[in-house]
């Protein structure tokens, strides 16, 4: 148990540590199993990343785990700092970093150093706008039309990723399988009468702790049963650990080994990092909309989420990967399934989860050791399509509600949507253009406050008028 009890309303205990907030798990804050189970089962969401690891940068099976292995247990640093989120990668730009690098750089060390280029000016980035102010200001300032129409986007965009006619879609050769698992998903976490059976079936209550996880667990059921997914098998033929080419890795992938990026390398990465700090600044307003939204219904934490903070620690899990092992989908403030997750649980009291810090770390902490076990991974790998297919979908779930209840004016809702459809299916600049410009030409009024009316004053007493004093009216 934490040895540092946290008062009713008040912030989870921590040291001061200049920009930041030090938390210990059990000493200023408890894990709790619901997230930690979550965490070691879908295992296979990081996972993805091997697959790009492999095609941009040409990195072996066991160089590309080792690398999201390493990814994982960084992400620690925000819960272990004082940034209650579950960070992830920035994912809308991996359809756009795979061509740029594969398209304009040679396979192998001039496209590793394209990438390292790319993570180090990232990184650079964020320091900037962390020790600046500069962040916090930024989200500050931006109306609140531009910031529903990022939220917005994200949430079309996610889910027409999942849904969309073609081969590309992310649920093709799995569509029974993953519908499964998201109704399973929807229902545990959003329906109201599935709320109302956990309060009268033990059960039920049982289920609803682990979120993600009975969707995902019934999707391998069904994938399995109707030949969608393989049979999970368990690898113990090759031991209980994973490999640790920590001599390949650094030989062939780090600036230790290769030498440093080319200024061409920089000035052909700038493109992409404007792109990727648009991409960026909406999570940022995901965040903290998120976890504005979660503390609401809990009066016993303050939940303090601030920007300038976040972005200080992006940055440096930026720039410690960058040097170590370069991480082809880069890095970003937050996976939102994974918060979602969460925080729809630590809805449901204190009862059932303390703090939010507990709920995080233990999900983070569980998911990257998952990562560590060999077994584990065999098990789990061929979950992977439909983990990712129901993590977009609640993703978009949470980020269209979220942006529908945000939306106060008709203008504000009308510019939102517009910039999201722009945002979805364009581009992340041009959506970001689309909504600056409705928003110049048209604006986003606020609603006027009623104003009670005052008392109406007494009638003077005035005597009859005469018939030359009559007027007609």
């Amino acid at each position: 148990m934490a040895n540092i009890k946290r008062e009713h309303g008040a912030e989870q205990p921590y040291v001061p540590l200049g920009p930041f907030k030090f938390r210990l798990p059990f000493v200023h804050y408890n894990w709790t199993f619901p997230e930690a189970a979550q965490g070691a089962i879908l295992v296979a969401v990081p996972l993805a990343a091997t697959a790009v690891h492999m095609d941009v940068l040409g990195a072996s099976f066991e160089v590309a785990v080792l690398m999201v292995i390493i990814n994982g247990l960084l992400y620690m640093l925000h819960v272990s700092l004082g940034d209650p989120i579950f960070p992830g990668w920035i994912t809308p730009i991996i359809p756009l970093v795979t061509p740029w690098a594969i398209g304009n750089f040679a396979e192998g060390t001039d496209r590793i150093h394209a990438i390292i280029a790319l993570q180090m000016m990232i990184a650079v980035m964020f320091l900037v706008l962390g020790a600046t102010g500069l962040s916090k200001k930024i989200i500050q300032i931006v109306p609140l039309s531009l910031r529903c129409g990022v939220i917005l986007g994200a949430a079309i965009a996610a889910i027409f990723s999942v849904v969309r006619p073609d081969a590309a879609s992310r649920m093709h050769g799995v569509e029974i399988s993953a519908i499964a698992g998201c109704i399973v998903a929807f229902t545990i976490m959003y329906s109201v009468r599935f709320a109302l059976l956990k309060k009268q079936v033990s059960l039920f209550a049982f289920i609803g702790k682990f979120g993600l996880l009975p969707g995902i667990v019934v999707a391998l059921i069904v994938g399995t049963v109707v030949g969608e997914l393989p049979v999970p098998s368990i690898n113990l033929a090759d031991g209980i650990l994973v490999a640790f080419p920590f001599g390949e890795l650094i030989a062939g992938y780090t600036v230790f080994g290769i030498g440093f990026p080319s200024a061409n390398h920089f000035v052909q990465a700038l493109p992409m990092l404007f792109v990727a700090y648009l991409i960026c600044f909406g999570d940022f307003i995901t965040s903290e909309a998120l976890l504005a939204d979660a503390e609401k219904g809990r009066g016993d934490e303050r939940v303090e989420y601030n920007p300038d903070r976040s972005n200080l620690i992006v940055g440096i899990r930026n720039a410690i990967l960058a040097f170590i092992a370069p991480y082809a989908p880069l890095n970003g403030p937050i996976w939102v399934g994974g918060v979602v997750a969460t925080c729809e649980r630590y809805k449901q009291g204190r009862s059932e989860m303390d703090s939010l810090y507990g709920g995080m770390s233990a999900y983070i902490f569980f998911m990257a050791i998952a990562a560590l076990f060999l077994p584990v991974v065999s098990l789990f790998r061929p979950a992977l399509p439909v983990a990712m297919t129901i993590t977009m979908m609640v993703t978009g779930w949470a980020c269209g509600f979220i942006a529908i209840n945000m939306c106060k004016t008709r203008e504000e809702q009308g510019i939102a949507l517009i910039m999201g459809i722009a945002i979805a299916f364009q581009s992340a600049a041009i959506g970001l253009a689309v909504g600056v410009l409705l928003h110049l030409f048209i604006g986003a009024p606020k609603p006027v406050p009623a104003v009670a009316a005052p008392a109406p004053a007494p009638a003077p007493v005035v005597a009859p008028a005469s018939g030359d004093d009559k007027k007609s009216t």
